[in-house]
C-alpha cells in the first residue's frame, strides 16, 4: 500500500481546515474567514504547514466567491433537502465539494469525492458521509465532470 505524498496529506489538512473556517462563515456570512486563515491557524497553534494554510485559504476564498452559484448546484442536487435544512456540518463539506469540482478541476473527482466523504465521517453523522457521496455525485455529473476526470 502506497503512502500519501506530502501534497495529499496536506491537502487533507486543508481541507479540514477550510471546513471549519466555512463553519464560521456560515454562522457569520460576513466575516472574511478566508483573510483570516493564515491568522487563526497561528492563533489556534494548529499543526498546519503554510501549503495546508494556503490550500485551506484558497478553497475558502473560492466557496465565498462562487457562494451563489455553489449553494445552486447543492439545492439542484440535493433531492428533498433544502439547503437551510441540512446540517451545517453536511452544508459545509458539501461547499467545499462542490468548489473543488467546479473551481479545482486538476483534482480528480475520486478524489474530491472520497476526501469529502471522509470528512463527513470524520465530522457528520452516521447518514453524513452517504449523503455527500450521493450530492456530490450529481454535482459532478451536473458539472460535466466523470469520474475518470
Amino acid at each position: 500500500m502506497s503512502q500519501a505524498s506530502p501534497s495529499q496529506g496536506n491537502r487533507t489538512k486543508g481541507r479540514a481546515f477550510a471546513l471549519q473556517l466555512l463553519y464560521a462563515r456560515d454562522h457569520d456570512p460576513t466575516a472574511d474567514v478566508a483573510g483570516s486563515a493564515i491568522g487563526w491557524a497561528d492563533q489556534f497553534e494548529l499543526e498546519l504547514d503554510v501549503t495546508a494554510q494556503t490550500f485551506a485559504r484558497d478553497l475558502v476564498s473560492a466557496a465565498t466567491e462562487r457562494a451563489v452559484e455553489i449553494d445552486g448546484l447543492i439545492a439542484t442536487s440535493s433531492r428533498n433537502w433544502r439547503l437551510e435544512r441540512m446540517s451545517r456540518v453536511d452544508r459545509n463539506i458539501l461547499r467545499l465539494g462542490a468548489t473543488e469540482l467546479v473551481a479545482f478541476r486538476e483534482v480528480p473527482v475520486k478524489v474530491v469525492i472520497n476526501e469529502a466523504v471522509e470528512l463527513a465521517k470524520r465530522f457528520g453523522t452516521a447518514e453524513s458521509s452517504a449523503f455527500v457521496n450521493g450530492v456530490l455525485d450529481r454535482i459532478a455529473t451536473a458539472v460535466g465532470r466523470t469520474p475518470e476526470d
